[in-house]
């Protein structure tokens, strides 16, 4: 069934193609949604947002002739799933393109990978009900406007899978190119009952008292994008996922001496793997990894990544955010871009990618700010809903310190930055003889309104040597707090508070005294006018 949304085939020469984007009607409708979603509270000034409905899953970011591309589950007007699109010098300034891949011969587009081969972009995505299956499209305008899909339908027909995910399974799948092959990863599992399936087999005899699946991430192997081989479960060695989790929005690619695998879990949301990747029998043996949220997906969690090389040696990557409460007339946005490198032990490190900086203005910066136990210190200077933070704190003998953000002047609602001084253990190798401390963003306080629900505390570890301060950079926009901790681990969550007053800032070091060492705050441009 041909998409009813409106479609343009557009010129191969970037100068055309800019004439044709002034006049095309679905970016002259984007640019109307925008302005009248603008003034909604909750929308996000720098934080990718969609132009129209809602977004889900972020899918082939690709860097390709200048820009960076990013590419989403779009919903258009006509409720099937289109592949929306946006593009960026910097990966912060986002403008948005008209819907780049439609469905046809399946229902939707859902997710998958982008590989830029020489003189082309390769997309391979799942397409989902309908003659369902893996999807192969190709694109090679200056602006990635026009795509054709290999054979009109799905290359690999949807295999037909029981609940307990035998044999293998064919969705949101990554591709890239190792010789003369081109390969798939699709998510899996296998050995048990998937969130995915278990709606469906709740009430089918013989699986009752079904045990929760295990991971397994499906590799396939073609010489021409059209012929396809099943190769087997790719991974080997997983100590470091959960029961039940499931290898959904795979990105497997080089980091630093390693591989990483990126992916999804429909228990407990975004999570990684580092290893070794074995050329020779295809497959990635797993010695690292964890997760990126703490408990389970959605509730206003990090949720699907989206990644594509740095060019240096690691990945930029970016996650769309769930939900908290509803909005009128959009859902979801883009957490801000990740750079993912490897660290001299193993340990996966994340810092801010892009440009963020330019969005910066109104500078302030304070110094030495002496925190006293047990007293809290409001800066009535950094107050705001869209901000960027950087507080230097050397914690001296304090246990835990707290950062309020979005509070309100009577402290009925704020967002809490709790440090935590060596109270966990080293979640990324599984080992209990490093202390690693802990950042927790708590929301549990964020918000007075009854609406929608309160995501669970978030927490990211770290290994805080002797004598470092601790380095917070804090990303607050409007509905969303995001947290950089010494450019090794991160973590964030959805707020809603109701308060318009609820913009102010403070700082709280519990038993033991401590010192903020700097303290900058910067008010943030919004992205879209």
């Amino acid at each position: 069934m041909k998409s009813r949304t409106p479609r343009q085939h557009f010129s191969s020469d970037l100068v055309a193609q800019e004439q044709e984007l002034r006049d095309d009607v679905l970016l002259k409708r984007f640019a109307e949604s925008r302005t009248a979603k603008a003034g909604d509270p909750y929308r996000p000034f720098y934080h990718f947002s969609p132009p129209e409905n809602g977004l889900n899953d972020p899918n082939g970011l690709c860097f390709w002739q200048g820009n960076w591309h990013l590419f989403y589950q779009g919903h258009p007007n006509e409720g099937r799933i289109h592949w929306g699109h946006a593009v960026s010098k910097d990966l912060i300034h986002w403008r948005d393109l008209p819907y780049a891949i439609y469905p046809d011969t399946e229902q939707n587009c859902f997710s998958g990978g982008c590989f830029v081969d020489g003189d082309r972009v390769i997309a391979a995505y799942y397409g989902h009900h309908g003659q369902a299956g893996l999807m192969v499209a190709v694109s090679d305008d200056p602006l990635l406007l026009n795509w054709d899909v290999l054979t009109g339908k799905a290359v690999i027909p949807n295999v037909d899978y029981d609940e307990y995910g035998s044999p293998h399974q064919i969705y949101d799948p990554c591709i890239w190119k190792d010789g003369d092959f081109y390969y798939v990863l699709c998510g899996g599992w296998t050995d048990g009952i998937s969130p995915l399936a278990e709606p469906h087999a709740n009430n089918k005899a013989g699986c009752e008292n079904a045990t929760p699946c295990r991971m397994a991430d499906h590799l396939y192997r073609s010489p021409d994008l059209e012929n396809w081989v099943y190769m087997g479960e790719f991974m080997e060695n997983d100590i470091f996922g959960f029961s039940g989790d499931d290898g959904s929005c795979p990105y497997f690619w080089p980091i630093g001496d390693k591989h990483i695998l990126l992916t999804f879990s429909h228990v407990h949301s975004a999570m990684y793997v580092v290893g070794e990747y074995d050329r020779r029998r295809q497959r990635f043996v797993a010695s690292g990894g964890g997760y990126l949220n703490t408990g389970r997906q959605g509730n206003g969690s990090i949720h699907a990544p989206s990644a594509f090389p740095d060019g240096e040696g690691g990945l930029n990557c970016i996650y769309n955010v769930s939900e908290g409460r509803p909005q009128a007339g959009w859902a979801q946005i883009m957490s801000l871009p990740r750079k993912y490198t490897l660290g001299d032990d193993g340990r996966l490190l994340m810092a801010p990618a892009g440009d963020v900086e330019s969005l910066r203005e109104g500078a302030i910066e304070l110094s030495d700010i002496e925190l006293p136990a047990n007293r809290e210190i409001v800066v009535d200077e950094v107050r705001g809903n869209a901000m960027e933070i950087i507080a230097v704190i050397d914690p001296m003998e304090a246990r835990f310190i707290t950062l309020n953000v979005l509070r309100a002047p009577d402290k009925s609602e704020y967002t809490a930055i709790n440090f935590h001084r060596e109270a966990g253990k080293d979640f990324g190798n599984r080992s209990w003889s490093v202390r690693d401390s802990i950042v927790t963003i708590d929301p549990s306080f964020s918000s007075t309104s009854g609406e929608g629900e309160i995501n669970e505390p978030q927490s990211c570890s770290y290994l805080r040597k002797a004598g470092e301060p601790l380095e917070l950079r804090i990303f607050v926009d409007r509905c969303i707090v995001e947290v950089f901790v010494n450019g090794q681990s991160a973590c964030l969550t959805r707020v809603y508070p109701e308060g318009s007053d609820s913009l102010g800032f403070s700082i709280q070091s519990r038993g033991r005294p401590a010192l903020c060492q700097t303290l900058r705050a910067w008010t943030m441009r919004r992205i879209f006018q």
